[in-house]
């Protein structure tokens, strides 16, 4: 069980975790006006906070290259919240 604070393993193979990072891609695209196009999910973690923070490493197709970069998703499901917090090249 996790404890709040603590970053935990996810399945980075889970439905939520690949609509997370395409939400993040998505997000990254509209405020950089960025030509990025969704991958794969390459790993996930999460962080207990209030709600949950997921980072998750994440392939693009960037100007026809394969990229990689890591998204902080912060989400707040009993307030249907939804945030890129970042969106970093690694």
């Amino acid at each position: 069980m996790a404890t709040c604070g603590d970053i935990t393993e996810s399945k980075a193979n889970s439905d939520e975790i690949d609509n997370l990072a395409r939400f993040a891609v998505e997000e990254h695209k509209k405020k950089q006006n960025a030509e990025v196009e969704f991958g794969k999910v390459v790993n996930a973690k999460e962080q207990v906070v209030q709600g949950m923070i997921y980072y998750i490493t994440v392939e693009v197709n960037e100007g026809g290259e394969t990229k990689t970069y890591e998204a902080k998703v912060w989400v707040k499901p009993w307030e249907n919240f939804k945030e890129l917090q970042e969106f970093k090249l690694v």
